[in-house]
């Protein structure tokens, strides 16, 4: 029953945390255009994710040293620190050292919630349960979604930051109030060579850890790109893209708990398959797409999200299958797969948007390194 009740808690976490930060997501590359030349708005995203890098390769010895809720607490400091300085902030020498500090300090609340969820995990099905955890996450979302568009309408960017900071509050007092009989495992430290050498050598976490890396560079590649193309090259308004993607992350909801009980009873290859044939054939569609037909879009990118539901929670029932809460350098390593995307797809995308004028030949490269996720899942095999 206690076990229950604490994953109730992480639970509600994980949906208050995840609200700004899909406020913003999918807002961040056009308000850094405001002070940056779209082109170079790639290499923001690089160094804050390098960053976070970085900051990650630290996070066993920060959770040996403070806990893993005390590193919580710090990092919603920052987090609520940063979105303060993208709130008011007028300069670009303010605001992009603050979404640097923003960026990084994310990814310290999802590996920390990562090692409270499979803690409280114990004994449990672990597809259904991070099933069910990332239904809740994406919930907030589709949440944000649908009310970011009348939010920067009534207030502009700095809305959407300061109603991120409330809710960062939230989840800094139900820290301060609870959970504080959690009682941290002995974190393992292990080198970064030890950690990558770990990896390669496992042919389970090294191919799974290559789908999720590839998944996390769709994310990244369709966060930076998608709004400033759909804003400026479609002519979709700020409140029809919100609504838009609204219904473009319903697949999340509807499909991460069902088949996170799904990949428990048959294991995952199959739907890694399944996920990576569709986001790669929808995503490859999208260059074909001129006009702004609103239901056009929500559908096109609402397919794309069902092969993203499917790939996802299939790489997290996978992966945590293998690993346990104890392994915070490999837990740690597998979130690194976000800020490593984020370096990558920049990288790949600066010089074809300054050797190629169409926008819309981004989403080829996207679709056909999709398709090598589908070849390195063929590759997989089912841990039971």
């Amino acid at each position: 029953m206690k076990m229950r009740h604490d994953r109730k808690i992480i639970y509600l976490v994980g949906f208050l945390f995840s609200i700004p930060i899909a406020l913003a997501s999918y807002i961040n590359s056009s308000f850094l255009e405001v002070y940056i030349n779209k082109n170079y708005i790639g290499i923001i995203y690089i160094i804050a994710s390098i960053m976070t890098i970085l900051g990650l390769l630290k996070m066993p010895t920060i959770l040996t040293r403070f806990g893993n809720r005390l590193t919580i607490l710090l990092s919603c400091s920052l987090i609520f620190l940063s979105l303060l300085l993208l709130a008011f902030g007028k300069s670009v020498f303010v605001v992009v050292p603050a979404f640097i500090l923003y960026f990084a300090s994310i990814s310290f609340i999802v590996t920390s919630l990562d090692i409270f969820i499979e803690d409280f995990s114990k004994n449990s099905a672990i597809g259904t349960l991070r099933g069910f955890y990332l239904m809740i996450i994406n919930f907030a979302w589709i949440v944000a979604q649908i009310i970011s568009g009348s939010v920067i309408n009534k207030s502009s960017f700095s809305g959407i930051y300061l109603l991120g900071a409330s809710f960062i509050v939230l989840v800094g007092i139900i820290f301060i109030f609870f959970l504080h009989d959690f009682k941290d495992p002995e974190y393992k430290k292990v080198s970064i060579l030890k950690t990558i050498k770990s990896f390669s050598n496992n042919k389970h976490i090294s191919k799974i850890y290559l789908s999720n890396l590839i998944l996390q560079f769709f994310y990244a590649w369709m966060i930076i790109y998608t709004p400033i193309y759909l804003h400026e090259y479609i002519g979709f308004g700020w409140d029809e893209i919100g609504i838009i993607f609204g219904i473009m992350l319903l697949p999340f909801v509807i499909l991460d708990f069902p088949l996170g009980k799904f990949s428990d009873k048959i294991g995952e290859k199959k739907m890694l398959l399944f996920g990576f044939l569709i986001i790669a054939l929808s995503v490859l569609i999208i260059p074909f797409i001129k006009e702004s037909s609103f239901w056009l879009w929500a559908l096109t990118l609402f397919a794309t999200r069902i092969g993203a539901a499917t790939i996802e929670i299939m790489n997290e029932s996978y992966f945590f299958k293998v690993i346990t809460e104890k392994n915070a350098d490999e837990i740690s390593f597998f979130r690194n797969a976000s800020p490593v995307a984020y370096v990558i797809a920049p990288l790949v995308a600066i010089p074809i948007l300054f050797f190629i004028p169409s926008f819309e030949y981004l989403f080829f490269v996207l679709g056909a390194i999709l398709l090598v996720g589908f070849f390195i899942a063929l590759r997989l095999k089912d841990v039971r």
